[in-house]
């Protein structure tokens, strides 16, 4: 037990550890090549902290087992927003721009709908995960196109040479992934140590696991004061999740949506709607702790719903 422990602790220093070099490196790119902080946010840091749901997709899908692909995506979008955003906005408001309102959160809204509707109705063909990957592709490449660096107003960046910039973010990435994996398996042995039921570990530790890269980025980024370094990161991995990974998993083998039910939708759309509806209810431009607070009470009511049902 104790060694599991010190594992446990080892796994998260490693990740608190590489979302802070992480932070850094994504930064001084932003600053060194005049892209946002959101849009790295979205490209760079959000496609790295979702490899784990990438993995455990796709390597679902290759054990043609589409429900472990399709559940992990839609319980990490309602993981990531309702939660993991909802909880560093309670740590620090998250400035929402007028380039986030008019375009990040309305396509991220799009994009859920659209994959909500195509698996609400007959799931994910290989054409339909085909179509899928050519929409990420586009909203990949409008979001570079139409990027617009806002005036500075967070923290001051410590900009390196490309190189180290790199090296950070890589580093990073790589410490964020193997520290998760590190967390996730002693975590995983010591609630077996302590006799707890797999029911209660899928739920929370491997759920909860597979989203801890964007939970403690979020956090570094929101301490550093890169708010929009936060919420692309968890918008971006939003977007990665549902045209990407979804994408690459129905283009391997078919998905079913059959065992996602109406709640899942409901939290999965509710949960980023309130993000846009943020602009205007509290403190305006701000994802402030009211908002946060409304995010919270609909994890908690629809994590009480999945513990009744199962």
């Amino acid at each position: 037990m104790f060694l599991q422990i010190l594992i446990l602790l080892g796994g998260l220093l490693l990740v608190i550890g590489g979302a802070n070099y992480l932070v850094d490196g994504a930064s001084s790119v932003a600053r060194k090549t005049g892209i946002s902080e959101f849009v790295i946010g979205l490209a760079i840091v959000g496609f790295g902290t979702s490899l784990p749901e990438l993995v455990v997709s796709v390597m679902g899908a290759i054990s043609h087992n589409s429900e472990i692909a399709v559940g992990n995506v839609i319980g990490s979008n309602i993981f990531n927003t309702s939660l993991i955003l909802a909880f560093s906005a309670m740590i620090a408001p998250v400035a929402i721009s007028r380039q986030n309102w008019f375009r990040d959160i309305p396509l991220t809204i799009l994009v859920t709908f659209l994959v909500a509707f195509m698996g609400k109705y007959g799931g994910l063909s290989r054409v339909d995960g085909i179509i899928l990957l050519v929409l990420f592709a586009l909203y990949i490449f409008y979001c570079f196109r139409t990027d617009a660096v806002e005036p500075e107003t967070e923290a001051e960046t410590k900009v390196v040479s490309p190189f180290l910039s790199w090296v950070m973010i890589v580093g990073g990435l790589a410490c964020l992934i193997l520290g998760g994996r590190l967390f996730v398996h002693s975590a995983e042995t010591i609630a077996r140590m302590l006799g707890v039921s797999d029911k209660f570990i899928a739920i929370t530790v491997l759920a909860m696991g597979t989203s801890l890269p964007e939970f403690i980025t979020s956090i570094v980024a929101l301490v550093k004061k890169r708010s929009q370094l936060a919420l692309g990161n968890i918008l971006g991995s939003n977007v990665f999740n549902l045209l990407l990974i979804l994408g690459v998993s129905a283009t391997i083998s078919p998905t079913s949506f059959a065992r996602i039910d109406i709640y899942d939708y409901s939290a999965l759309l509710l949960s980023i709607i309130l993000v846009w509806t943020s602009v205007y209810t509290g403190k305006k431009n701000i994802l402030d702790r009211f908002d946060a607070s409304l995010m919270l009470l609909l994890f908690v009511a629809y994590m009480t719903k999945l513990f009744i049902t199962l």
